[in-house]
């Protein structure tokens, strides 16, 4: 049978056919509930948008749509067309009767998993690789369908922000000849007769285009670090905004865009729909503190955690500072500044572009204790630059390309990246593999 959806209506604007001269809708979707009252059958039909009760009284609905319904299977899918009718009792307040039934496709049974989370059986509602086993499944129920909707709208919010102030979105090539960032393990790749790695992230091209007299620019990029993490806030493959603007005075100017962004996108989710149907609450502080790296390290000093001067403040650290920074400052999110040069990435800018500075023009952001944000002020002069690469223990002719770019005019600039995955999962408490629709860690290479 040949079905047209060309006048499909979402469940969600039903509620503007109710009162309508002709309320004859059409709508489509999977079978998420079947209840059999004797006299008295309901279907609950879920689409993208929500759901819809289908009302079918024997001796009023044809004989062929109740034998169709003798046969469903949950999640089958179906599309309906009927008279929507006002009825208070009804979920949403409204409920269709309908004219014709057609199913589309039918779903086998057993279900993996019960999109409805009303399944008895723990092993099917609750484990995170049968959810991710079955992924298509999972983001039927209505809360991980919130999260997706949630991401969707910080990305469109992270744009808009970023497209108001004059930056231009750019896309930075994927497949690189050389690494990005010293320290980060590269996956490798079989390109034709040449040595090539999975890009670590946009760095240099950023800054290229620095060179380039873009002045702003941005992308919403794909990283891939072949880190062999086992947590619950680690990916080898993440999304990120990452951004560069030139002409800056200091790292400062980039921590301002990065707060006004990270505020933006925080004040856009806090009151959303998605928000609600997730049962979580967001703060926004009015402003960010800026904490130095000694400063950091003398709070944790109060707390008994001593830190060697020049070592990483790791995992545990940040959550207590995450912490220590709520009680004293009242804000769940902070900045941490001045780091020591010799454990940032060569191309960060020394605090005053020298090569044996003591510290670095770089910054981290902190959210719930957890860092969701890096960037600072770069170098933009090419000698002190070549020195950077040098004393990294790298060396400068596999940056020929980029180092290239820093002898015909490179203006003072800086930039940032911020983790879309870290904001989301921060947001809403969960883990990194919950925020990303098919997450790729060193346990997980598939669907």
């Amino acid at each position: 049978m040949q079905i047209s959806f060309k006048n499909r209506v979402y469940t969600s604007q039903l509620k503007n056919f109710v009162n309508s001269e002709n309320n004859e809708v059409l709508i489509a979707g999977w079978v998420q509930e079947i209840r059999d009252l004797g006299n008295l059958k309901f279907i609950i039909l879920r689409d993208r948008e929500g759901t819809a009760q289908i009302c079918m009284k024997k001796k009023i609905t044809g004989d062929k749509i109740l034998k169709e319904v003798k046969e469903l299977t949950k999640e089958s899918v179906i599309s309906v067309r009927g008279n929507l009718s006002a009825n208070p009792k009804a979920p949403n307040g409204y409920e269709i009767f309908p004219n014709e039934l057609i199913v589309i496709s039918t779903a086998n049974v057993p279900l993996p998993l019960d999109p409805s989370e009303k399944a008895v059986k723990a092993d099917v509602t609750a484990n995170i690789d049968t959810r991710l086993d079955n992924r298509f499944l999972d983001l039927r129920k209505k809360d991980v369908t919130a999260i997706f909707k949630l991401r969707n709208n910080i990305i469109n919010t992270g744009r808009k922000f970023l497209s108001d102030r004059k930056f231009v979105e750019i896309h930075s090539p994927k497949i690189i000849a050389s690494a990005s960032e010293g320290g980060t393990e590269l996956f490798p790749i079989a390109y034709f007769d040449k040595e090539a790695f999975l890009a670590q992230s946009p760095q240099l091209y950023k800054q290229m285009m620095m060179a380039a007299g873009f002045d702003r620019i941005f992308e919403t990029a794909t990283y891939f670090r072949a880190e062999m993490h086992d947590t619950t806030r680690h990916l080898n493959e993440i999304t990120a905004f990452d951004s560069e603007m030139s002409f800056i005075d200091s790292e400062n100017d980039v921590m301002d865009v990065v707060e006004g962004l990270i505020k933006t996108i925080l004040n856009e989710a806090k009151d959303s729909e998605e928000i609600k149907i997730l049962n979580r609450e967001i703060s926004v502080p009015e402003k960010f503190p800026r904490l130095s790296y000694d400063e950091c390290l003398q709070y944790l000093n109060e707390k008994n955690i001593t830190i060697e001067w020049g070592g990483d403040i790791d995992t545990k650290c940040e959550r207590i500072m995450g912490e220590i920074v709520k009680d004293k400052f009242g804000s769940e999110l902070f900045f941490i500044t001045k780091y020591p040069l010799k454990i940032k990435p060569f191309y960060t800018a020394p605090e005053n572009f020298s090569a044996d500075d003591k510290y670095s023009r770089a910054f981290d952001m902190e959210y719930k204790g957890v860092e969701i944000s890096s960037g600072g002020q770069r170098v933009h002069i090419y000698d002190l630059l070549v020195e950077r690469i040098k004393r990294c223990n790298l060396n400068p002719e596999n940056f020929k390309f980029y180092l290239d770019a820093f002898k015909y005019g490179m203006p003072p600039h800086g930039g940032f990246g911020l983790g879309i995955e870290r904001i989301l999962m921060q947001m809403l408490d969960a883990t990194v593999r919950e925020v990303i629709l098919f997450p790729r860690d060193r346990h997980r290479l598939t669907p």
